[in-house]
């Protein structure tokens, strides 16, 4: 299981205050929570920052190494500020979010993967636009896939999302995410997923029961990484749970820290 903390992203109002502001302190405050909360890895986002993207991104890269030595995941549509994040990178693997099947776009950033080595979050998404099904989000994987191994990229160095849509627009948005997981885990049993789970509830209300329900349904079938809030006491305790029910936590051992965490308080 790989969690990758979301909260440093200038699309949160409190966030982007303090960048504007440069307050350090508030962004290492917000690094060191999700590190101490369980996060495996730190996202760095500042895409609304358009002007001067790349300043920022090795800003916040730098504030946030030099109080948290977990690895961070740069993520961003423009392949200049990756590349300036990920030459910072100082502790473990790094993490690029995201590729996708779009011919810009692998062009981009796969050279950026194999020049740091970095693991590759995956979107089911190509010049065609969002999928709208299973099928059409495996015609993506297999393509995705074939480009990756070419330009040696191992398996577990592949997180593909599936691409989750809110229920509350797509019916069926559900449904096809695990289809997906599902098709994948047959057909590339080694490689890795990744999603951000909390779309699935967008523009509902009890969003934090939707979210973890899905979370237990998706880890069922094999999705092994989350984009989440690691402060989330209830999610994160969802997730200790859902592992050692799926027997992927010896002598419940993470389940018992969880509790002794206080995860479980108030359930």
């Amino acid at each position: 299981m790989l969690i990758v903390g979301e909260l440093i992203n200038t699309s949160r109002k409190a966030i982007n205050e303090a960048v504007e502001k440069r307050d350090k302190a508030y962004i290492q405050k917000i690094a060191k929570e999700q590190a101490e909360s369980g996060a495996n890895y730190i996202d760095v986002n500042c895409g609304t920052m358009v002007y001067n993207e790349v300043e920022i991104m090795e800003w916040l890269v730098n504030a946030i190494q030099e109080v948290v030595e977990a690895p961070l995941c740069i993520d961003s549509p423009d392949p200049k500020v990756l590349e300036a994040g990920l030459s910072l990178c100082k502790f473990g693997q790094p993490m690029i979010n995201s590729i996708t099947d779009e011919k810009e776009r692998v062009a981009a950033v796969l050279p950026l993967a194999q020049k740091y080595k970095a693991k590759l979050v995956a979107l089911c998404m190509d010049d065609t636009g969002m999928p709208e099904t299973t099928e059409d989000r495996m015609r993506v994987v297999e393509s995705l896939y074939g480009k990756l191994k070419e330009k040696g990229i191992p398996d577990q160095d592949m997180y593909f999302d599936p691409l989750v849509k809110p229920i509350s627009t797509v019916n069926t948005a559900g449904e096809e995410v695990l289809g997906t997981i599902k098709a994948i885990k047959a057909h590339y049993p080694d490689v890795h997923f990744m999603c951000g789970l909390s779309n699935v509830s967008f523009g509902l209300p009890n969003r934090k029961v939707l979210n973890r329900l899905f979370v237990v349904q998706t880890m069922t079938l094999g999705m092994d990484g989350y984009i989440l809030n690691p402060t989330d006491k209830g999610m994160m305790g969802t997730i200790a749970a859902a592992q050692a029910l799926l027997g992927q936590d010896d002598y419940c051992m993470n389940y018992l820290t969880a509790h002794r965490n206080g995860l479980y308080e108030g359930s």
